[in-house]
């Protein structure tokens, strides 16, 4: 009997997010899947040889080893006290201002995030760290919750990304140059929520009560806030003006950033200890060996559904559609953002950038902007029900007394910021576009 090779591939894809639906791990829905389609349409001994050619060349590339460069940066950056030396600097740099632990919170974040590239180590991290603070002076818990698990997405935009390398992967973009589209969107949404923060705890005090020890701080102690910053701005202008003067490459940086964060933080920092490193190191083995799983199993299930034509058959469609292409654009925005409420962020791109990456190039969207773009709905989609998994990882370390609903009352204006600032990258894509362009 002669298969339909598209309906083969439909009945899969509704296959796969019946698997999701179910809660199996995404790489083995892909590959489980993409198994059985291959094997179907061109027989097993295709399906094997296809896997095997894959696994080789999904990851053979010295390219891919950017990805656990930065993870171990980022481990050693967490394990080795950075986020906790930021959080102390921007508090006493925005002593005496209303709302004061949530914009250190905020610009604290921004901060570590240019070391560490993980969204959801972020928000645990100031979780640990700022929400006892907020809750020793009484600050509202859900405006202080919301204000961590909100911040803690600027690791997604903000370099070294673990999410940029990804996009990197899936679609042949440079690592450098979705790296520097990230700065001023970050540096913009981390303005936008301090500002946030500050008129809200303006406007009602309750929210934010007045820390008593700011009262004492000087000029002096300001100036010395900023200095006690120092191996952070050092080792994150070093890595990322290194890629932006291309005296790195993005690899090197990874491995510059890597050593020089474990060198900070023995010196500097909690690494000191043998058990912290070896703790960071196996964080970041964990996390790489799971995100590659992803990788290679998302790139076998993108070749079974090549083989099966629906991408191009998709491609042709869209762009024969007789609409403007932003309406193309804004159903592709909508679908990753009722996807991101679903799935994980990074399950989401593995499945949908290989179909839709081409089209939004075809018609005629820049790839970095688009991937900036696509960005920001990862961020937003970090926090917002029912599978925020910046909300549960902060439930999770902010004691027994917080439940995930708290955090979701407290993300709603941070949510707002954000879409606030998605609509000035669209309307000015410039935003995104200036420092990548400028790179030599």
């Amino acid at each position: 009997m002669d298969l339909d090779f598209t309906t083969v591939g439909a009945v899969a894809i509704a296959a796969l997010l019946f698997l999701l639906g179910m809660g199996l791990p995404i790489g083995i829905d892909f590959l489980l899947v993409g198994a059985c389609g291959v094997a179907l349409l061109l027989g097993p001994e295709a399906m094997v040889s296809l896997a095997g050619e894959t696994m080789y060349s999904a990851i053979a590339s010295p390219t891919f080893c950017v990805l656990p460069l930065f993870i171990l940066m980022g481990a050693f950056a967490a394990r080795g006290g950075f986020a906790e030396r930021a959080y102390r600097s921007i508090h006493v740099i925005a002593a005496r201002v209303p709302g004061s632990l949530a914009i250190a919170t905020s610009f604290g974040s921004a901060v570590f995030a240019s070391i560490c590239g993980s969204s959801l180590a972020t928000a645990t991290v100031f979780g640990k760290i700022a929400y006892p603070e907020m809750k020793r002076f009484k600050y509202d818990k859900s405006f202080a919750l919301g204000s961590i698990a909100s911040s803690g997405t600027f690791a997604c935009m903000i370099p070294p990304s673990g999410m940029f390398i990804l996009f990197a992967m899936f679609t042949d973009q440079s690592v450098g140059r979705l790296f520097m589209g990230g700065i001023v969107p970050g540096i913009l949404t981390a303005v936008t929520y301090a500002a946030s923060m500050y008129l809200r705890a303006k406007r009602t005090p309750a929210l934010a009560p007045v820390v008593p020890e700011e009262l004492t701080v000087r000029a002096a102690d300001r100036a010395r806030a900023v200095i006690d910053i120092w191996p952070i701005l050092l080792l994150s202008g070093i890595v990322i003006g290194g890629i932006y003067s291309g005296l790195f490459t993005s690899t090197e940086a990874g491995a510059v950033g890597a050593v020089g964060a474990l060198l900070f933080g023995i010196v500097y920092g909690n690494l000191k200890r043998g058990s912290e490193i070896r703790a960071a190191l196996r964080e970041s083995a964990h996390t790489t060996s799971m995100l590659f799983f992803i990788i290679v199993t998302a790139l076998f299930f993108s070749r079974f559904l090549a083989i099966t034509r629906i991408p191009f058959d998709l491609a042709d469609f869209l762009q024969g559609w007789a609409v403007p292409p932003i309406v193309i654009l804004g159903c592709i925005f909508l679908l990753w953002m009722i996807l991101g409420m679903l799935i994980v962020q990074a399950a989401v791109f593995a499945l949908t950038l290989p179909i839709l990456f081409p089209v939004v190039v075809s018609l005629g969207y820049d790839p970095v902007w688009f991937c900036v773009v696509a960005m920001k709905l990862n961020e937003i989609a970090g926090v917002t029900p029912p599978v925020g998994l910046n909300a549960f990882g902060l439930a999770g370390v902010a004691g027994s007394e917080v439940k995930v609903e708290d955090v979701f009352r407290g993300i709603w204006p941070f949510v707002l910021c954000d879409l606030i600032v998605l609509v000035l990258l669209i309307l000015f894509p410039n935003i995104v576009l200036f420092l990548p362009n400028a790179m030599m």
